[in-house]
């Protein structure tokens, strides 16, 4: 049989040693003895076997030159690496072998008798082109680099797949065009660069048989089963609708079992719901939890014991169970990890952490039915994959949080009222595109000449009372346990407790001296590394245990420490923004029936508005500035409302704070267009971006000249640029004074420039309160303190 035999090429191959008895011919001339003999011994071989160097086709001379050919590569095929080295001789484009190493022949041996070595990423349909390429470079010295990565798959003799890659030595080939082969130009090699598919084109280039390649490859092989497996996993991840995939668990089985070698295991996940603090099932296609059996869900406290929670939920460290048997013995049966697995015959395990920055996602199960086959020796093998499935967990949590969001805001949120139209009307143009066969695509909504308001009620000095919250928390919890550990010390006077009381000491003497941005992470930190455990520890002594479990009591479960002045500032910044957006939306309902416009609001540390009102949005011919006027005399006047309500609720709240209201006049109309991306409106074009940098930073602004800022407690300010805008607010207020919403201490302020932003004023006003709804006196804010106070 011939190896040129029903392969259609550029090529015709010869299988020669020629260019690898050149080397010897130079070995000859070496200083060295014994080198220069045994280049004797080679030349000698193929000077009594010409077909040897000048080349030959014929698969039959492998046979009958099995032993010259060995000889020939005897340098190349070490008898005392042998049975180390995996390696081979082979031709090219073919996978005939005809000399290899021990170890090749003993991994082959093992694999069975049926089994049939095949070469992975060779691409057999582009083998013409591949050649006329490997032409270019020998010919041509042209470097065209067509290189992929070639693996063997061979079984062991547990049935595991191992991975073989393949290395090639191509220094021994030569490639010598015959007198009818082409000349190749530059130009031609350009063409050929931009038709890599054209086959004609190549074999007009590179007629069938204009080249003969005399030579052979050795091949270094090497077990790269670890990496390969890596690899494998990344890309098994990165499939779509992995769930749906009857083929992904099988596959996800089978690369574990070669990266751990081992044939009898299995792998299952589990998600953990930390809002819920459980265990859950990841629905798909063959997927399994081994932590929860047949359950769907399962409490953490109800999956694993005390132990097992730390190391995997605190810790994020892999959990090892290399005899399920001996440890529910040992545990007595009540640990629930034991228990589930050997209800299921388990006996041998590894749990790993699926977990990043945020803290735990998931856990990882692989489980086996042989004792000690999993232990915490094998569990390091999975260091280096687990970050590529802690990656494929948060992407698909991402995917599935994205999925619920669509779901919430089809079913759930609804496009305000005053722009459903437009939508409307877009939706159902892509439905009649896409009827007609036309590519479907959702139009940009955008609404123009239209009137923007914004207002906010700020709660003052937000940042200040949170810091004084913690400061008094933190104050409270060192102090609790300075008293837990100078009563320990009394008892048994160890140094270790002086130490804590003094850095105690220290802490709390920075509180009150010097609270900084990370004071609260550092004793968090030090209660955590340090004080726990020691309190643990005093936990065993009966004369302390009183206050400990007094000090217990006092501590958040979910947040691991003293909550008790941040719980009334968190609940009542809660509160604010709770009813003041509540009253702002009752509100917004009367002024959609004067005239439609836009509305949105914010929760921040208080409540944001934006309005927008104009032709555009109305669909109708029916705008007119009063309308506009209209709604800024309404915003006005709600917003004292607001005012007089908050303090009215102010008594009830855990915390005394106090919030400063601002409107921004803007008196050019400007465009707004839909972002989809964020599913919400936006400005449009450079000028009109102005107003958003000063929405953003104005309610900071200082009066110019002093550090005082231009929101104040008991003052509604009024911001603008214009002097009409001025002139139309002071006529506002006049009528809202007449009304008793304002008080008459009006004043113009100018304000410091902001970055980008020059020429701005203020009018700052008294809003009049009630001490409540049935109240019918008028007070300034100083004035509704003193009532407030009597």
């Amino acid at each position: 049989m011939d190896i040129n035999d029903n392969i259609e090429s550029p090529l015709i191959l010869k299988v020669s040693f020629n260019k690898l008895l050149s080397h010897y011919e130079d070995l000859i001339r070496a200083d060295n003895d014994f080198i220069a003999a045994n280049a004797r011994r080679v030349l000698k071989i193929a000077e009594e076997n010409p077909i040897l160097r000048d080349g030959f086709s014929d698969l039959e001379v492998f046979n009958t030159h099995e032993k010259e050919i060995e000889g020939i590569l005897q340098d190349a095929f070490s008898p005392i690496l042998t049975k180390n080295e995996i390696k081979t001789a082979s031709v090219p484009f073919h996978n005939i072998i005809f000399n290899s190493s021990e170890r090749f022949k003993s991994i082959l041996k093992t694999a069975g008798n049926d089994f049939e070595l095949e070469i992975k990423n060779m691409p057999t349909d582009q083998r013409y082109i591949i050649a006329c390429t490997i032409i270019l470079n020998f010919c041509y010295g042209y470097n065209l680099n067509f290189k992929r990565p070639f693996f063997y798959e061979i079984p062991d003799a547990d049935g595991v797949m191992r991975y073989y890659k393949i290395l090639y030595n191509a220094d021994f080939n030569e490639i010598i065009p015959k007198d009818s082969a082409p000349k190749i130009t530059h130009a031609d090699y350009e063409e050929l660069l931009d038709n890599f598919e054209n086959i004609e084109l190549w074999k007009e280039k590179f007629p069938l048989n204009s080249y003969e390649f005399k030579g052979f490859v050795i091949s270094n092989i090497f077990d790269v089963t670890d990496d390969q497996s890596i690899s494998n996993i990344k890309s098994t991840l990165i499939g779509e609708d992995k769930r749906k995939n009857e083929g992904f668990m099988g596959n996800f089985h089978n690369i574990f079992r070669s990266l751990l070698g081992l044939n009898n295991i299995k792998v299952g996940f589990s998600i953990y719901n930390d809002e819920e603090d459980t265990f859950e099932r990841v629905y798909g296609v063959g997927m399994e939890s081994y932590l929860l059996n047949k359950n769907t869900s399962l409490k953490c406290s109800e999956t694993m014991c005390s132990w097992s929670y730390k190391t995997l939920m605190k810790d994020k460290k892999f959990y090892a169970i290399s005899d399920v048997d001996k440890f529910f013995k040992l545990s007595k049966g009540k640990a629930p990890q034991y228990k589930t697995l050997k209800d299921q015959g388990v006996k041998s395990a590894i749990l790993a952490p699926i977990a990043n920055e945020s803290g735990l996602m998931g856990i990882l199960e692989i489980v086996s039915e042989k004792p000690y086959v999993l232990n915490s020796i094998n569990a390091n093998k999975l260091v280096d994959v687990m970050p590529f499935i802690v990656s494929a967990v948060e992407r698909s949590k991402n995917e599935e949080e994205n999925l619920i969001e669509a779901i919430i805001q089809k079913e759930c949120t609804s496009i305000h009222p005053s722009v459903h139209w437009r939508f409307e009307k877009e939706a159902r143009q892509f439905i009649k595109d896409d009827l007609n066969g036309n590519e479907p695509s959702f139009n940009k909504i955008a609404f123009e000449n239209i009137y923007p308001l914004y207002g906010q009620i700020d709660i003052k000095g937000s940042s200040e009372a949170r810091n004084w919250a913690t400061k008094q928390d933190l104050t409270l919890q060192l102090n609790t346990v300075k008293s837990i550990l100078e009563a320990a010390f009394k008892l048994e006077e160890l140094p270790i407790y002086e130490q804590y009381i003094y850095q105690i000491k220290d802490f709390l003497t920075g509180l009150e001296m010097n609270f900084q941005v990370d004071s609260e992470q550092q004793i968090s930190t030090f209660f955590k590394d340090e004080i726990d455990s020691v309190l643990k520890h005093l936990y065993v002594i009966d004369q302390l245990r009183p206050q400990l479990d007094t000090y217990l009591e006092s501590i958040n479960e979910d947040l691991d420490t003293l909550y008790h002045h941040r719980k009334d500032y968190d609940d009542t910044i809660s509160l604010i923004n709770k009813e003041m957006a509540s009253l702002l939306d009752a509100k917004q309902v009367e002024a959609q029936l004067m005239y439609p416009h836009y509305f949105e609001r914010f929760k921040t540390d208080g409540v944001e508005h934006n309005m927008y009102i104009g032709e555009s949005i109305t669909k109708d011919d029916s705008f007119n500035p009063v309308y506009l006027y209209n709604l800024r005399l309404w915003q006005l006047q709600v917003m004292c409302e607001m005012e007089n309500a908050y303090y009215q609720m102010k008594p009830d709240f855990p915390i005394a704070l106090d919030v400063a209201s601002m409107i921004l006049v803007f008196n050019q109309s400007l465009s707004i267009s839909f972002r989809m991306d964020e599913k919400q409106f936006d400005v449009d074009g450079t000028y009109n971006a102005r107003y958003e940098i000063v929405k953003k930073r104005v309610d900071k602004a200082f009066i110019k000249g002093t550090t005082e800022r231009v929101t104040q407690k008991g003052k509604i300010s009024i911001v603008y640029s214009q002097k009409e805008d001025e002139r139309e607010y002071l006529r506002y207020i006049k009528f809202l004074q007449s009304k008793k919403y304002l008080d008459n201490d009006v004043e113009v302020v100018e304000l410091q420039d902001l970055q980008a932003v020059t020429g701005l004023k203020a009018i700052r006003v008294s809003v009049l309160y009630h001490k409540d709804k049935n109240d019918k006196a008028f007070y300034t804010y100083d004035d509704l303190m003193k009532e407030i106070k009597t």
